[in-house]
């Protein structure tokens, strides 16, 4: 049985813009994109270290950060809820820009 998911905030900053894009890349296939450096991810303790030993490798660890905010357990009755300032939310497109 697996264990059960929890939503997690993917934050970003990494140095190079080589680096930004693959790790841009690598996230999409784990979640979804909510700004340029931000994702939402649904992940059980496996996708997680799935996702965690993925980024490893992609990034220098004297320059780049990654942050995973745990955000709860996932429901089947969650919705995402976003509130904004200033610009309405919409989901980003799936291309990188640097």
């Amino acid at each position: 049985m697996s264990s059960p998911r929890r939503r997690y905030l993917v934050c970003y900053d990494i140095a190079s813009p080589r680096r930004l894009r693959r790790v841009a890349r690598l996230l999409e296939g784990f979640g979804t994109r909510l700004q340029y450096s931000v994702f939402e991810c649904p992940l059980d303790e496996l996708r997680l270290e799935q996702a965690k030993a993925a980024l490893r490798e992609e990034i220098n660890s004297d320059q780049d950060q990654i942050l995973f905010v745990s955000l709860g357990p996932e429901a089947d009755d969650a919705t995402l809820v976003i509130a904004t300032l200033g610009l309405p939310y919409s989901v980003r497109s799936r291309v990188t820009i640097v």
